[in-house]
């Protein structure tokens, strides 16, 4: 009888283990799935993520249609989470090239100095953009061209035309970038140029590379069209107003093919990617499938794509990379006087408040640059022009330049409406960066 009792025993302790374990798997499957749901809100998203495929840049691919201002997508898709492989793979050797060992020479105050600038005579520079001349299109005030920039700790080495000549002697020194660029770019031929006879001297007529050549010297000054720095339909210097923009996000060989030989280049873009929306066509793509990205992202692959030439390209014992960091705008006065409406129009002074941020400056962007260029180590000098140009509310055109489009009476009425917050007066803020660059070189 005792030992029937136990065969039966046996079944029970088993059945709650299998239990047991039944209920044990339930609970657990349904916490993951819960789990899963807080994670992964969006299956779009974890579709992307799970999808993403790494492009190496730069690479001679069949030919394929070269873009320009009539290029179009034959279709659009939602952007497929393709990436730049290059950085993602750098390693950092070595630290990177500092402005200075002893101070920050991008950390200072302006100075009112009527004695030491203007650096050069704006009607005596005939070179100067009709964009930029402000004192010529009427304004009454000429404090913005008085101001000298002052490191904290330290001082920019004093401007001098005849040793930044010798600095270029039998070089060639080009800016590519965008508008912003080409106004320092215009800056540095204005300061230059009044020393070399004007038969010593040419310039090419304006294109998608311009050269201001000093015979003397055997030296060039160049500036390359190239607001987006990778291959884009916006790449024509006069006719690049167009409602949809496209790039070739893997690729800057178009342009680096015009950089490539230069001796000292200094690089920009920011300004364009903050206008919405932008179609990625791959150089792979065979359908003229385009995808869409937003700025900040469509200006992240572009840098890496620029930064993977950089890294393969340049020797710093031969070839000086500068990068440009973005140009702030003046769109809004409130951000500097709380309560007021307008924005840089009829400004006179610099700000004085240190450490001033305001919308013009993109802090997030600013990070992605810094982390691009961080692992370029010395191959690229960050010319840090941003904090030290918030300061000047006070250097842009606002209505004081020639405009290419007849303005309506509406606009005339009210000055902040059609106001240039984005360009530089020359001479002016511009000259600053050069001021710096020449300190750097």
């Amino acid at each position: 009888m005792m030992q029937r009792w136990s065969r039966k025993k046996t079944h029970f302790p088993l059945l709650v283990i299998l239990l047991l374990i039944f209920i044990v798997f339930t609970v657990l499957y349904n916490e993951l799935s819960i789990q899963q749901i807080h994670e992964e809100p969006d299956p779009v998203h974890h579709r992307q993520e799970t999808s993403i495929t790494y492009v190496k840049p730069n690479r001679l691919s069949p030919a394929h249609e070269v873009l320009d201002r009539f290029s179009k997508c034959n279709a659009t898709r939602d952007y497929s989470g393709r990436r730049i492989a290059s950085l993602d793979r750098t390693v950092k050797t070595g630290p990177r090239r500092v402005a200075s060992e002893r101070c920050d020479v991008f950390s200072g105050k302006w100075v009112f100095d009527n004695a030491s600038y203007p650096l050069y005579n704006e009607s005596h520079c005939p070179y100067m953009s009709d964009q930029l001349a402000c004192h010529k299109h009427g304004r009454p005030d000429l404090g913005y061209q008085y101001w000298r920039w002052q490191p904290h700790n330290c001082n920019l080495n004093r401007w001098d035309v005849t040793e930044m000549w010798e600095k270029l002697r039998g070089k060639r020194l080009m800016f590519v970038g965008d508008s912003l660029n080409r106004g320092q770019w215009i800056s540095m031929v204005c300061l230059l140029q009044s020393v070399i006879p004007a038969n010593k001297r040419t310039m090419s007529p304006n294109a998608h590379l311009t050269i201001f050549r000093a015979e003397e010297y055997n030296a060039t000054v160049e500036f390359l069209w190239a607001p987006l720095l990778v291959e884009s339909n916006s790449d024509d210097p006069v006719n690049h107003r167009l409602d949809e923009r496209i790039i070739r996000p893997d690729s800057v060989l178009k342009h680096a093919s015009q950089w490539e030989h230069a001796d000292i280049l200094v690089f920009n873009t920011y300004l364009w990617w903050r206008q919405g929306p932008v179609k990625l066509l791959w150089s792979a793509e065979e359908n003229g499938t385009c995808e869409e990205l937003d700025g900040k992202g469509a200006m992240e692959l572009a840098m890496k794509a620029w930064a993977d030439w950089v890294a393969a390209k340049v020797d710093p014992l031969k070839k000086r990379v500068f990068f440009a960091t973005m140009s702030p705008t003046h769109l809004w006065s409130r951000e500097w006087e709380p309560g007021s409406e307008g924005n840089c129009y009829n400004e006179k002074t610099p700000m004085e408040l240190e450490s001033y941020w305001g919308s013009g400056s993109d802090l997030p962007t600013m990070r992605m640059v810094d982390d691009v260029l961080g692992r370029l180590s010395s191959k690229v000098s960050v010319l840090n022009i941003t904090q030290l140009s918030e300061y000047r509310k006070d250097g842009h055109p606002s209505i004081y330049r020639k405009f290419w489009e007849t303005l309506r009476p509406e606009q005339l009425s009210n000055p902040a409406s059609y106001s240039d917050c984005i360009h530089w007066c020359l001479p002016g803020v511009p000259d600053v960066w050069n001021e710096l660059l020449f300190h750097l070189l």
